[in-house]
């Protein structure tokens, strides 16, 4: 639900906050006071192009927030923000702002981060259905009325198996494409191919080779330094005159002497001799380390040219030995693929015919189901609208059907069936398009009809309606006023109206008016409550007199 709107500087309003309510809430005011600021704001934060001239005049920007809670949202809001880098819902609350200058420049955000016009336009489809004079009409467009009649006839499963089935074509179709070159392009992919496979599996590569082949080399290269700084150490060790092993006897015997003159020097002793066998181990490990190290210089150019062909094939096929390994195997399939190219293109062949038939089986199926479902829609909503004051009105659901051909091309998802809501408000007329529909009025009480019968199907959780009270008086405003309120137990709905019946009907009531402050003309708006909410529903009813605020006592009633 849409729980507050705020404004700053646009038209008449310097800054002004409204709260709304679930339910049905209503707008009221004099002409001209600026209800319909609200309306223009709230298009505003859902995309609607902006009008410099709109800015409040002596100021510069104009901004508007819209703060919507979202924690009984059906549509996959999480996902659509995650893929567009936007910031997630804190508390189910979504938050768009839209500000512009008189210069020109626009800037508008989701949950804090930037964003474009675009992205608060798919939002807006998904947050607010307005009907009235406004663009953002979700009822005349064919595709959302094909939805609303299934959503209607509760079609959801065989639509979802339709465009499940469609989308498995066209994946059929993507992949025959592939096929779909000349024997000169196919030959040469052959070519590619089989090179990029024999280069990779003749290097016959482990995926973990390369650093020890690394530590390999290095060793190699050094090899004649490691054998002289080696035999250095062992002369040094255990071979020179002055070696330290023959130093370290030399002091044994000193030890020993000191041992057999004074006992407490036996620990001294025991020393040494640990000493002397440490020192041996590394006389032993030194001696096989030098004899292990090898001046092959057959060894050093072969590790060279590996350690190249390796280096070699990452910088065509991958950063890393596994990815090249992989790389080669999937060259490989793809050769094996190719050389059959005849037997790949017959297989694929028969899965798109296959997948062709149950596609038009599976549309042709859901396109009966709405042909039964069309004519209770249209009776319904008939019944609605006569309520609503339309007594010898005509409401129909025309159905186009695409031939076979025509549909499995496009492959849609929708299925073989378009469809336009079509209307005739008079009799002797013929019925047209919701779209062909000149005056708003007819048209947001046809709006209004088709809401009261999808009311509990529809998941679009604000509706807003403006001047659904063109035209209508008496006993039918009275019905309006129900309707919305019947729409409001399953959606939120905001309606700007000058009917004292559906002003009566709403759970929350706002009055806007005009005030002159400083000099300037300013649009206030405030909720209505007690003996307040009667006189403003009075003075729709003509006046203060006695006889209106009893009316209006009764309405509230």
């Amino acid at each position: 639900m849409l729980a507050s709107v705020r404004i700053k500087n646009l038209a008449l309003v310097s800054d002004l906050t409204l709260e709304l309510s679930p339910g049905l809430n209503v707008i009221t005011g004099e002409t001209g006071a600026g209800k319909s600021v609200i309306l223009g704001a709230l298009n505003l934060a859902l995309g609607q192009r902006a009008d410099r001239a709109s800015i409040r005049s002596g100021e510069d920007s104009c901004a508007v927030e819209a703060l919507f809670d979202v924690s009984e949202l059906k549509a996959p809001l999480a996902a659509f923000l995650e893929e567009r880098g936007l910031e997630p819902c804190e508390d189910q609350q979504l938050v768009i702002k839209r500000s512009f200058t008189a210069a020109g420049a626009n800037r508008q955000f989701v949950n804090g981060s930037p964003t474009s016009l675009a992205v608060l336009a798919s939002l807006g489809e998904w947050l607010v259905d307005m009907h009235g004079p406004h663009d953002h009409q979700s009822l005349l467009h064919s595709s959302r009325q094909l939805d609303m009649l299934d959503a209607f006839g509760n079609l959801g499963v065989p639509r979802r198996r339709v465009a499940e089935l469609a989308q498995s074509l066209r994946r059929l179709r993507e992949e025959s494409s592939e096929w779909n070159v000349d024997e000169r392009s196919h030959a040469q992919q052959v070519d590619l191919l089989r090179f990029q496979a024999q280069e990779i599996s003749r290097a016959r590569l482990s995926p973990d080779e390369e650093e020890p082949l690394k530590e390999e080399l290095s060793r190699a290269s050094n090899a004649s330094q490691l054998l002289q700084l080696s035999r250095t150490a062992i002369e040094l060790l255990s071979e020179g005159e002055q070696s330290l092993l023959i130093q370290a006897g030399q002091l044994g015997r000193a030890l020993q002497e000191c041992g057999r003159l004074d006992p407490r020097a036996q620990d001294i002793q025991d020393l040494h001799v640990q000493s002397v066998s440490l020192l041996q181990e590394l006389s032993d490990a030194l001696s096989h380390y030098h004899e292990r190290l090898d001046l092959d210089p057959a060894r050093l150019a072969e590790l060279e040219d590996r350690l190249s062909l390796i280096q070699s094939l990452k910088r065509k096929y991958g950063s890393s030995l596994a990815e090249v390994i992989e790389f080669g195997a999937n060259a490989a399939e793809k050769l094996r693929r190719l050389e059959s190219r005849e037997e790949e293109v017959a297989r694929l062949r028969a899965k798109i015919q296959a997948a062709e038939q149950a596609l038009w089986e599976a549309a042709a199926a859901l396109s009966r189901e709405r042909a039964k479902v069309a004519p209770r829609l249209c009776r319904e909503v008939s019944r609605q609208l006569q309520e609503l004051g339309f007594q010898q009105s005509q409401f129909e659901c025309s159905l186009r059907t695409l031939e076979k051909g025509e549909f499995l091309a496009a492959a849609r998802a929708s299925g073989i069936d378009g469809l336009d809501f079509q209307f005739a408000p008079n009799p002797g007329e013929p019925a047209q398009p919701l779209k062909a529909i000149a005056s708003s009025g007819e048209m947001a009480r046809v709006m209004l009809a088709v809401k009261t019968v999808l009311a509990a199907e529809d998941e679009v959780p604000v509706l807003v309606f403006d001047e659904v009270d063109a035209n209508v008086g008496g006993e039918t405003a009275k019905v309006v006023g129900q309707k919305m309120a019947q729409i409001a137990k399953k959606r939120q709905v905001l309606c700007i109206t000058h009917l004292a019946p559906v002003a009566a009907s709403a759970s929350a009531h706002y009055l806007v008016s005009k005030q002159v402050k400083n000099g300037r003309t300013l649009s206030e708006i405030d909720r209505l409550g007690g003996d307040d909410r009667v006189k403003e529903i009075a003075r729709m009813l003509g006046g203060q007199s006695t006889a209106a605020r009893q009316h209006a006592e009764e309405l509230l009633r």
